[in-house]
Formats: structure tokens, C-alpha cells, sequence
């Protein structure tokens, strides 16, 4: 594939093994709050730019242009920003519910639009959009991400005029996700949820750096999917895929239950039309 991949977002998954670019001539864009954290990619020849997902259109706006402008045009756009907000309906705050939201679902809105324009005049390009479990379990004590999650999911619904979405929806990977830079958690001061919202924190918290998933093979995967190399050859790229063993146990429990209450109920839920 000619051309470049842009990574939105603090970089949470390392592009090769090395958590450099990936092999030319595949060209890399990787822009987060921080420019230092992207040091790295640069010294490996990745064009670095600083973005902040939560400020204004405008400035979004203006970077996605000078983006475009270092190689003439993008080919992917990875929406890979996020965090984690743990604690319990009454223990969050409707600001952090906000802030869940600006950065997980309205930042990935703000980066996507700009780029939809260039996508849809070269009737090219592809969005891809990192989900989580989250959003098909609403794990206990996760509802603020588990809710931005599952609103990801829906934002990916669109392929027209020659753009490709590619929905991933990892399960439990070894990135910075359960770092104290990335989980904001809120420890209750209910007698009720106290003793739960502990037990939370602490087993997410010895669960950083400890998760199943390698990251590496998750970017390897992604990049046959947008490729259409390796792994789909011959098979047609689904608009959604789950990766990780853990979610593959998870979502098809959750299927099945689901397929359950279905038939269990199938006359009461048939039953609610209009009479005619």
C-alpha cells in the first residue's frame, strides 16, 4: 500500500516490535498530546504532530490539514484514543462521565470528520475504530467506558463512496490502558460499594502489564485486515472483528444468552405491533 497510516491518539499499541514504524513503503503519522511521547516513533521516520482530541474543531481542523499536506494524502485513519474511567454510577461525577465521552466517542468524531472530505473526493480510504470489550460485556464498575465504548461501536457503521470502516473490538491487551496515566479510577466512600470498588481497583491495577494479548500481533492483524494481506487472503474482511481469546469466550456467551432470551420470549417481543 503507498501512502501512510495515521495513528490518532496517544500511541498505546507499538507499530512493529521494535514500537517503530512498520516496514516501507508504508508511511507512518502518529499524533498525541504529547510530542515527546512520540519521540521514539520519529527517530524511527514516522512524521510526528501534536494533537489534543479534546480541543477545538478548529484546531483539529488545522492539523488534519498540515497532515495531509507532509505526503500529499492519507490512506488509514486509526482511531486508537482513549482511557479508562473506573467507579460506580454514584461515585462518578457527571464531568467524568463527560470527559469519558469527549475523549473516547466526540474525540474520535472530531478527527474522523476532517478526514471524511479528502476520503470521500479520492473515493478512498479507510477508518478504522478500536472498540473494546467493554462494550459488548458493560463490565460492573466500567460504565462510563463501557457506554463510550459501545457508542464507538455504532460509529462505525458507514461504508460509502469507496471508504472502508474496520471495527476491532480487543479483549484484554498488554498496552498502557491500565496504567495510572490512562485509569482514572474513583474509589467509593459508600459503605455499600466500598469493599467492591477496592477489590475493582486493585485487581485492575495488578491486572497492568499482566494481560494476555500481545499487542504486536493485534497491529499485525489490523495491518493484513486494511492491507488485505496475510491472513485475509481469500476471504472477504469482515466490517467487525473481535480479537483475543478472552473476548471470543465472552461475546459468544453473550450471544448465546442473547439468542436465549430471544426464543424464550419470542411471543411477547412479536406481540407488541399495531393491530390491524
Amino acid at each position: 500500500m503507498a501512502g501512510w497510516i495515521t495513528w490518532a491518539g496517544s500511541a498505546h499499541f507499538p507499530l512493529d516490535e521494535r514500537g517503530g514504524v512498520i516496514e516501507h513503503p508504508v508511511r507512518v503519522q502518529a499524533r498525541g498530546r504529547k510530542l515527546e511521547d512520540l519521540k521514539h516513533l520519529e527517530q524511527a521516520g514516522a512524521a510526528i504532530l501534536q494533537l489534543d482530541i479534546t480541543d477545538g474543531q478548529q484546531n483539529i481542523n488545522d492539523t488534519i490539514a498540515k497532515a495531509i499536506s507532509i505526503y500529499g494524502r492519507v490512506d488509514v485513519l486509526v482511531n486508537n484514543a482513549s482511557y479508562i474511567s473506573i467507579g460506580t454510577w454514584e461515585d462518578l461525577e457527571y464531568g467524568d462521565f463527560l470527559a469519558q465521552f469527549d475523549t473516547n466517542v466526540f474525540g474520535t468524531i472530531k478527527v474522523t470528520r476532517p478526514l471524511l472530505p479528502h476520503f470521500r473526493q479520492r473515493r478512498a480510504g479507510t477508518i478504522v475504530f478500536i472498540s473494546f470489550l467493554s462494550g459488548w460485556i458493560g463490565h460492573a464498575g466500567c460504565s462510563a467506558y463501557a457506554g463510550s465504548k459501545n457508542c464507538g461501536r455504532s460509529l462505525a457503521g458507514n461504508r460509502t463512496l469507496g471508504i472502508k470502516t474496520l471495527l476491532i473490538e480487543p479483549g484484554r491487551f498488554r498496552t498502557k490502558l491500565l496504567s495510572k496515566n490512562k485509569m482514572k479510577a474513583v474509589i467509593s466512600t459508600i459503605p455499600e460499594y466500598a469493599e467492591f470498588s477496592k477489590t475493582r481497583v486493585a485487581t485492575l491495577s495488578k491486572e497492568d502489564q499482566a494481560q494476555p494479548g500481545d499487542p504486536v500481533k493485534l497491529v499485525e492483524t489490523i495491518l493484513d485486515l486494511v492491507r488485505q494481506e496475510g491472513i485475509t487472503e481469500g476471504r472477504e474482511v469482515p466490517f467487525r472483528l473481535p480479537l483475543g481469546r478472552d473476548v471470543y469466550g465472552d461475546m459468544k456467551t453473550k450471544c448465546e444468552e442473547t439468542l436465549k432470551l430471544l426464543e424464550e420470549w419470542k411471543t411477547t417481543i412479536r406481540s407488541t405491533d399495531l393491530e390491524e
